[in-house]
């Protein structure tokens, strides 16, 4: 698979934020742009993913927390996360990153403090999971930029449905 350097990935990437801040001027904007454009890119992402990674159909919404973590992490910012926390049902967990490319070389200021500086992933596996008709909320509840100790987003599945065909197999 094709890479790009990872120092002119986050660059370009706080470039494109540092942008929509001095576009938008409101923080709260900034964050639903970058959810926004992720989940445009999730929805394309997710071609990609299925293409390149050979994995089989994910049967529940637990294995595909597993391989968003295990699988697509890595495939598309070389890093992997670990998915804790379930709640009773398995409607909802969290992914603790074990490293985030998107916010090396960052330092938030303190007017900046609200901004939800990768929530372009957020909008990347909500994108990419509903195209598998998996209807996902999925933010940031902890971050390293906040003074958090971890960079931990919080999936809660809000309604799945079966893949339905339109057509019928003539077997």
């Amino acid at each position: 698979m094709e890479t790009i350097s990872a120092e002119i990935f986050t660059l370009t990437y706080g470039s494109m934020v540092r942008q929509l801040i001095a576009d938008y001027e409101d923080v709260e904007e900034v964050n639903k742009q970058l959810d926004k454009m992720g989940f445009s890119i999730g929805q394309r992402l997710i071609d990609e993913f299925l293409a390149k990674s050979k994995t089989q159909r994910c049967s529940d919404f637990r294995e595909a927390a597993e391989k968003v973590a295990k699988v697509g992490f890595r495939m598309f910012l070389n890093t992997t996360a670990a998915v804790t926390n379930w709640n009773a049902e398995g409607t909802e967990c969290s992914l603790i990153l074990e490293d985030n490319p998107l916010t090396d070389f960052v330092e938030l200021p303190e007017a900046l403090s609200q901004l939800k500086y990768s929530n372009l992933l957020c909008g990347v596996i909500r994108g990419a999971l509903e195209m598998v008709n998996m209807d996902v909320e999925c933010t940031f509840v902890r971050d390293v930029l906040q003074g958090d100790d971890v960079y931990e987003m919080r999936l809660k599945l809000l309604s799945s449905s079966p893949e339905t065909y339109p057509f019928k197999d003539d077997d």
